[in-house]
């Protein structure tokens, strides 16, 4: 299944859309026989799935869970089969995050789950140094039927981007979809596809680089090979020769930050522009123009190209795909011309 493409910019100045949440509900459960004996918080999250264990433990804390029409004292107490427990859900509060509108391109929406095309220079969370004009703040705008995360309004995030890595990024809408998808991206039915420019020509020209991946020792900002380390696996082939560089597709089997960008530099082949991973190797192209181009390419020619996964409610498998963005056509033209 492919979603149909669609844009959703603007360039007016950002905007703060208010929500309306919902009404309160109160939802009853009766404990099944095969639930007996099980702590509360695990046999709620398996009776209401859109719940999330964590956020069910908060109703439980806050006393919004009920037995038998008494308050349960804890999330640890066993539950028997036959008993009638009453969950009062409160609607979502209001993020704490504003929405805003920035242009997003969205390449699929349902009742469940988004998919976009990130840009190049977006990054994802508000944090320190980037406390708004970030992917979340966007969503809060563009998407409007968010049912909650956590009981709070806002997106599921379920797998990252690197800032300046560009294309496909997966949201959840409400907590049942961000569980079933965050399960599924551990399996093999999740496959994620990358396109990167790198130095040089990899030998061999395809093949898998197995090696665990963790926080570089001597510089915190980094990751590296370390022993000991996350298991970590790219496979990759080289999809066109260059005179100096290198159009590679990768897939990504585990999801370690900045995988791809350290394994190919273990390849010896780092991603052309990368400012962490890869060094002035342009200054060894004789071509005096190419080594400008090179120079001047302000992020890692990295782009998540294509993604498949299966829906979190049919599970049937999906397939979405981004295009090559603008700033890595150009730098291949200009690998291509040299």
């Amino acid at each position: 299944m492919r979603g149909n493409r669609s844009m959703r910019t603007s360039e007016e100045t950002q905007k703060i859309r208010a929500y309306t949440p919902r009404v309160q509900e109160r939802r009853g459960v009766v404990i099944p026989p095969g639930s007996d004996g099980l702590r509360l918080d695990r046999a709620l999250s398996e009776l209401l799935p859109e719940l999330s264990r964590s956020y069910i433990e908060k109703l439980i804390d806050d006393g919004r869970v009920s037995i038998a029409g008494r308050k349960a004292p804890k999330a640890s107490l066993r539950v028997a089969a036959g008993q009638e427990i009453e969950v009062d859900v409160p609607p979502p509060a209001p993020s704490s995050i504003e929405s805003q509108e920035l242009p997003l391109t969205i390449l699929f929406e349902d009742e469940e789950l988004v998919v976009i095309d990130k840009p190049a220079g977006l990054v994802v969370h508000p944090a320190a140094g980037h406390r708004d004009g970030t992917l979340v703040n966007a969503l809060l705008f563009h998407v409007k039927d968010l049912s909650g995360i956590g009981g709070e309004l806002r997106p599921g995030i379920v797998h990252r981007l690197d800032k300046d890595t560009s294309g496909v990024m997966v949201i959840a809408k409400h907590d049942d979809a961000h569980r079933r998808l965050t399960e599924a991206w551990g399996s093999d039915s999740v496959r994620k596809e990358y396109i990167a420019l790198v130095y040089g020509m990899p030998k061999p020209a395809s093949g898998t680089i197995d090696a665990p991946i963790g926080r570089d020792p001597r510089d915190r900002v980094k990751m590296a090979i370390v022993a000991g380390a996350r298991h970590a696996i790219t496979d990759y082939v080289v999809t066109e020769q260059l005179r100096y560089a290198s159009l590679l597709r990768c897939r990504i089997r585990t999801g370690r930050t900045h995988q791809i960008r350290v394994h190919l530099r273990e390849l010896g082949h780092p991603i052309i522009g990368d400012p962490l991973y890869s060094g002035p190797q342009w200054r060894g192209i004789p071509d005096k123009k190419l080594q400008k181009t090179i120079a001047a390419f302000p992020r890692q020619a990295l782009h998540a190209s294509r993604i498949t996964f299966p829906h979190p409610r049919s599970g049937e498998p999906m397939v979405f795909e981004a295009p090559l963005p603008e700033d890595m056509k150009g730098l291949l033209q200009e690998l291509r011309s040299a």
